[in-house]
């Protein structure tokens, strides 16, 4: 009988000498270690985030010297007297508060019947055309999109001009606090419909049609069946919203015109415009702190919701 002979491919023989490289430098009893390999990343950039932490700390506790624009050497804690105390920066403070609860309120009943109609719609076009409509605003920059409503709320913009033809005089629409708002709450809401559709569509359409069956009207329907297995998605969407509202700093900038500034506005002044540091740290190190603080007490009383990451309701 006639053999014939295989020959042994070269690209084999390559990945042969290669798995032998990988496992005389990686040997089996290492790969218990594999998990906390694809941690190090990770670990990596907390790591530099808490140096950063520290660094801030650090400069919060020096105060400039008004002579020679430098930081004092000695530590001090008047940066945090001047910002706690000065009714400027508690104007701010309590305007970016504010603001932000505002914004995620408002944001949330806008996005929960856009991501409602989303994910039970029966349309393959209606739902085509939804996604593309929350996913074209991430193609456009933040500050496009904040020029763009200069340009249409503008003195001289699209709006004004309309009601110019109907005889209405010119409204002031830009730099004020209700424009403000709108920026965010116009910037917030694709964010607030991404964490929403995932939570509405965990919900069961059975639920709902057992609950009609059982008489219950649309209305009790969505308060008592849609809107609590809905809640872990409204939780995690209102803390992304208020964390972002509350550190913006594009749209209050330009939408506000400089009179309307939250505290990332007040921190870049801080940094940039009178150059002083250690204010400024002490501001951000406040503006960590004020966060932290809200979504401690929004954890406390409605738990994490989706950003549970799977865990046990509450």
């Amino acid at each position: 009988m006639r053999t014939y002979r295989v020959a042994y491919p070269l690209t084999w023989r390559a990945m042969d000498v290669l798995e032998a490289f990988v496992a005389f430098v990686w040997p089996p009893s290492f790969r218990a270690a594999v998990p906390y390999l694809f941690l190090l990343p990770a670990l990596i950039l907390v790591g530099l985030l808490v140096l950063g932490l520290i660094q801030i700390a650090d400069t919060s506790m020096r105060v400039l010297d008004r002579d020679t624009f430098l930081l004092s050497d000695a530590y001090s804690l008047d940066n945090y007297r001047r910002a706690l105390t000065e009714p400027f920066f508690a104007t701010i403070a309590g305007r970016s508060i504010i603001g932000s609860l505002i914004v995620t309120v408002i944001t949330l009943v806008f996005a929960f019947p856009y991501a409602y109609l989303m994910v039970r719609t029966s349309s393959s076009a209606l739902r085509k055309f939804l996604l593309v409509a929350l996913f074209l605003p991430f193609f456009i920059g933040q500050v496009v999109r904040a020029y763009g409503w200069l340009i249409i709320l503008g003195n001289q913009g699209i709006v004004n001009d309309i009601l110019g033809h109907a005889g209405i005089p010119t409204l002031r629409l830009l730099y004020n606090y209700p424009a403000v708002l709108f920026g965010l709450v116009q910037y917030m809401l694709p964010f607030a419909v991404l964490m929403l559709a995932p939570a509405l569509t965990a919900i069961p359409e059975e639920l709902e049609a057992a609950a009609g069956s059982l008489g219950a009207s649309w209305l009790k329907t969505f308060r008592h069946v849609v809107l609590p297995l809905a809640r872990p998605g409204l939780v995690g969407a209102g803390l992304v919203v208020m964390t972002l509202s509350l550190t913006d700093f594009a749209i209050p900038a330009m939408l506000g015109g400089g009179s309307q500034d939250f505290i990332a506005n007040a921190i870049y002044d801080q940094f940039f415009r009178t150059s002083d540091q250690g204010l400024g740290a002490t501001l951000s190190l406040l503006l960590v702190a004020v966060g932290s603080l809200l979504v401690g007490v929004v954890f406390t009383a409605f738990g994490a919701g989706t950003l549970a990451m799977g865990g046990r309701r509450k």
